[in-house]
């Protein structure tokens, strides 16, 4: 289990509040069994002022949707349980993916690099080290992500950072509005400065904790990052969006380490900007382009610091227009191991079109059910 570094919040602070707030909802009659947990408001919010141990991302949690404003009756018989099928926090009913299915989330360019958001089933074929899969989910929709907003603090980028900030926020602004988004600022470092909301003023308050010093440690920070959204993100799709203006050369994972992070099961796509230059911007520019095109996503590499706003609001329209699709892997995923993955694409009427989604996932098997 990964460890986000110390000096933004206290472990037995944040504990010992979450004890406080239990003991009080049940001091007012509030029965926790059926009530959600503490709202996003009621969470401690990491300050940067008082140095000490970062909450692991096993011990963060994630905010608990708004109660139901339906709640039933005494004489309301409880609905039948349908195999598949749960209920939300808001009282809806959703479909939940089965755990061995394999998620993949596709974009579609044709030769000269517009978005293809019209194809059916039938223009897609998947293969899984080289054995063609049967599609058993596919959809083209927007739907809400889990983001992670990782954000370069290192000394290099205190001229930049105001307009980095803003185009981050840009970017969620042009986003679905039910994604859920942490805040990490990483240098030598990595810090979750706001796990979970969808508060853009919660996000701007964090995205203002930076004091850039010190070095980079991208690796140690996008990792983190994947292993918080894989333990804790509510949904199925996941983006992590990373801004940095340097090589790494503080991590203690390598570029390897990281890379096997993302690709974990469920793992997340990496968008990538890098506001590079000197002498070390080709292996810099090597490393994002590696991130982002093992999980699917685009490594940008802007001229001038004024065109990073433009870009997230391209990553937003990237993320909003994916197809979804899922597959039963023919090899089961309790057999484990690295399994590659290929996605063709052809349909009428389209000379050449070109898929990307992530290049393959390391297979784990599913969870027994609770006795």
């Amino acid at each position: 289990m990964r460890l986000w570094s110390d000096g933004r919040n206290s472990c037995f602070t944040t504990v010992f509040v979450v004890l406080i707030l239990s003991f009080s909802l049940n001091l007012n009659g509030q029965d926790l069994a059926t009530k959600p947990a503490s709202s996003p408001a009621a969470q401690p919010t990491p300050s940067s002022a008082t140095p000490a141990a970062q909450p692991t991302p096993a011990q963060a949690s994630a905010p608990a949707a708004p109660p139901s404003n339906a709640s039933p009756t005494p004489t309301q018989a409880p609905a039948a349980a349908t195999p598949g099928v749960e209920k939300d926090d808001d009282g809806g009913f959703v479909l939940r993916k089965r755990v061995e299915e394999v998620a993949l989330h596709a974009t579609v360019i044709d030769d000269k690099d517009h978005l293809i958001t019209t194809l059916d089933r039938a223009a897609f074929k998947v293969l899984e080290d080289g054995v063609q899969q049967t599609i058993t989910s596919f959809r083209h929709e927007d739907i809400a992500v889990a983001m992670a907003i990782v954000i370069d603090n290192s000394g290099s980028m205190r001229e930049k950072r105001d307009k980095v900030n803003q185009a981050a926020l840009n970017l969620v602004r042009s986003s679905n509005a039910d994604d859920e988004v942490i805040i990490v600022n990483f240098n030598d470092d990595q810090f979750l400065d706001q796990d979970f909301t969808s508060d853009i003023g919660k996000m701007k308050e964090a995205l203002e904790k930076y004091e850039a010093r010190g070095g980079t440690a991208l690796y140690d920070a996008v990792a983190g990052a994947a292993d918080h959204l894989q333990h804790n993100a509510r949904r199925d799709k996941k983006v992590i969006f990373v801004v940095t203006d340097g090589e790494d050369n503080a991590s203690r994972d390598t570029l390897e380490q990281a890379v096997q992070a993302l690709q974990q099961d469920g793992g997340p796509t990496v968008y990538a900007i890098g506001l590079l230059g000197g002498e070390k911007e080709h292996r810099a520019r090597r490393a994002l382009q590696i991130l982002a095109q093992k999980t699917g996503g685009i490594a940008f590499f802007p001229k001038t610091l004024d065109e990073v706003d433009q870009i997230s609001k391209t990553v937003a329209h990237d993320i909003r227009n994916q197809y979804s699709i899922g597959y039963k892997p023919a090899n089961p995923k309790g057999a484990g191991g690295y399994r590659v993955i290929r996605v063709d694409v052809s349909a009428p009427g389209y000379r050449k079109l070109s898929v990307r989604t992530k290049s393959g996932y390391y297979a784990t098997a599913p969870e027994k059910p609770a006795e």
